[in-house]
């Protein structure tokens, strides 16, 4: 359980019995905010806060590394500069803004809680917090988020950054994804927020975390907490957080297929309650026991289209990892004797013969969007014009 009591922060129980240091307080933090002045990343959604950009900068920045979110927030904020842009936008142009990012629910409901601000709050995104909680994909860190740094409201905020800061500051020894280190941890963080200093103290704990308590390696003689660290005087700042159990990782063999068709490539578009729901590809699935890619290929085309095909040649092997899969995807040419007919769709909900330059336009999941990266950088299949 953390190593702190139910009133104000104090230190482990293992350094009560020791030399007691002050412990770490609110006055202990007074050396975050200046830091923080000197040393904060001049990221684009800082240069006014406008609750439209901390919002997207936000939803962004959820399980995606910062350098990454800042090239995305710019496309998206040049192409889509307000939430009636976003609720406007056709779910195809907002999927192919978000193609890379992954978690593609993200966009969806980023999508969805577009339309609800259009339809309950004028446009604008709401200040308060059961607004904001109403909106889809819009949880506790993300409104506190968007009220403290957007608004400057009192409100505190834990992210990974924040946990990390806090496990070590007050050496907590549970992992801090459990449901009482999670409890603890936001209650620190109320309890250390300097009044009508949210925007710049939240800020300033999660840039902290992610330029100098670091979860490897932590630079602890430039952290401006470094004289009320719990876990630097116990020498431990590299055990905290205690680690949680690790997820098994699941190894998946896929097949896939590009069938060539008079010039044009078959693909379809996946349901909206899918996994890549809203997302292009090529027809394909899982390698299932006895078979061999090549026939497996065939036999998810047969199933997911009614089309009968033939492997022409084998293409390339693609591996990637989502969440905690390992994917390996074979990737084969494939063609059709005759006409093709009205496809019959059993997993998808719309599909189309495309022209290479037309798939430019339409958002996939990453095997598929590596594929046409591999056939972009080679001669076309026969039949085919060049990829770009």
């Amino acid at each position: 359980m953390p190593r702190t009591t139910a009133s104000a922060p104090v230190l482990s129980a293992s350094a009560a019995t020791t030399t007691e240091p002050t412990a770490p307080s609110a006055a202990a933090l007074a050396a975050l905010l200046p830091w923080f002045a000197a040393n904060k990343r001049p990221l684009p959604w800082r240069r006014d806060y406008q609750p439209y950009h901390v919002w997207i900068s936000e939803i962004m920045l959820q399980q995606t590394q910062m350098d990454r979110a800042v090239d995305y927030f710019l496309r998206w904020t040049g192409r889509l500069p307000d939430v009636a842009a976003v609720a406007a936008a056709r779910e195809d142009e907002v999927l192919k803004l978000w193609e890379g990012l992954g978690y593609y629910s993200r966009a969806r409901n980023l999508h969805a809680a577009a339309r609800a601000m259009m339809e309950r709050h004028d446009g604008r995104v709401p200040e308060a917090m059961e607004a904001l909680l109403a909106l889809p994909g819009v949880g506790r860190y993300t409104a506190a988020a968007v009220r403290s740094i957007a608004y400057g409201r009192d409100e505190p905020l834990v992210d990974a950054n924040v946990a990390r800061v806090f496990c070590r500051l007050f050496d907590l020894d549970a992992p801090a994804g459990e449901a009482a280190t999670q409890r603890e941890l936001w209650r620190l963080a109320g309890a250390l927020l300097p009044p009508g200093r949210a925007r710049e103290h939240n800020q300033a704990l999660m840039e902290l975390g992610a330029l100098v308590c670091t979860p490897r390696g932590p630079r602890c003689a430039a952290c401006p907490l470094a004289p009320a660290c719990e876990a630097r005087r116990l020498d431990i700042a590299p055990h905290r957080p205690v680690p949680g159990k690790k997820k098994d990782i699941v190894p998946l063999a896929l097949a896939t297929g590009v069938l060539v068709h008079q010039g044009r490539v078959f693909v379809q578009k996946r349901a909206p309650g899918d996994v890549w729901g809203g997302l292009w590809e090529f027809p394909g699935g899982g390698v299932e026991p006895g078979e061999t890619p090549a026939q497996a290929v065939i036999r998810e085309y047969m199933e997911e289209t009614g089309f009968t095909v033939r492997v022409t040649a084998p293409l390339t092997v693609i591996r990637h990892g989502y969440t905690r899969f390992r994917v390996t995807l074979n990737c084969f040419a494939l063609a059709m004797d005759g006409a093709p007919p009205e496809p019959v769709l059993t997993e998808a909900v719309d599909w189309r013969w495309a022209a290479p330059r037309e798939l430019t336009a339409l958002a996939f999941p990453a095997g598929h969007r590596k594929l046409l990266d591999w056939l972009a950088a080679r001669p076309p299949l026969p039949g085919l014009e060049p990829w770009a």
